[in-house]
């Protein structure tokens, strides 16, 4: 039996460990780090799932902007080798984007392998410029209200490099944050 739990201060070590397992020690050098750096990941959508204890998989979402746009940033997202296959990293996904959704979250992004990330409604934006060097093709996106993604273009930048632009209109009675 799984336990799927909000990730904790106690879960760093295990979570890192596991990140480092899944896509070595080096991780930290890619670009979108950079735009984690100094920022609080957004507590209520990073997620573990545990068996027995052991963690098993881990999913973590940041804050970004886009065209002073609020946008959330998943990833990573890790499942240990040995349990890859079992339909982990997608219940994380779908628990995971479905709580996004209710906090109000409008759009999500991500730098990852489109035939993977496509059936969770992820496509390809153009427009949308993460920092280099980040291939283009693998910048995804999602629209958690219809239309979220019209019109925000521009480069993705760390949350608080300038003020928000107010989304239209709140997700069903959703408050923003």
């Amino acid at each position: 039996m799984y336990q799927l739990e909000e990730e904790t201060e106690a879960d760093w070590w295990d979570v890192e460990a596991l990140y480092d397992l899944c896509f070595a020690p080096g991780r930290t050098a890619l670009s979108s780090y950079r735009l984690r750096d100094g920022v609080e990941k957004v507590h209520p959508l990073c997620l573990t799932l545990r068996e027995d204890g052991v963690l098993a998989a881990v999913i973590r979402y940041w804050p970004v902007q886009v065209g002073g746009r609020r946008v959330l940033l998943l990833g990573p997202v890790a499942v240990h080798p040995t349990r890859q296959g079992e339909g982990l990293g997608g219940l994380l996904m779908h628990e995971s984007l479905a709580e996004a959704r209710r906090l109000g979250w409008e759009r999500v992004l991500l730098v990852g392998d489109r035939p993977y990330y496509q059936r969770f409604g992820f496509w390809k934006i153009d427009g949308v410029v993460m920092p280099p060097p980040t291939n283009p093709e693998r910048v995804l996106a999602l629209e958690l209200v219809p239309g979220a993604w019209e019109g925000v273009r521009g480069p993705v930048q760390k949350a608080g490099a300038e003020q928000f632009v107010p989304d239209a209109a709140p997700v069903s009675g959703a408050t923003a944050h």
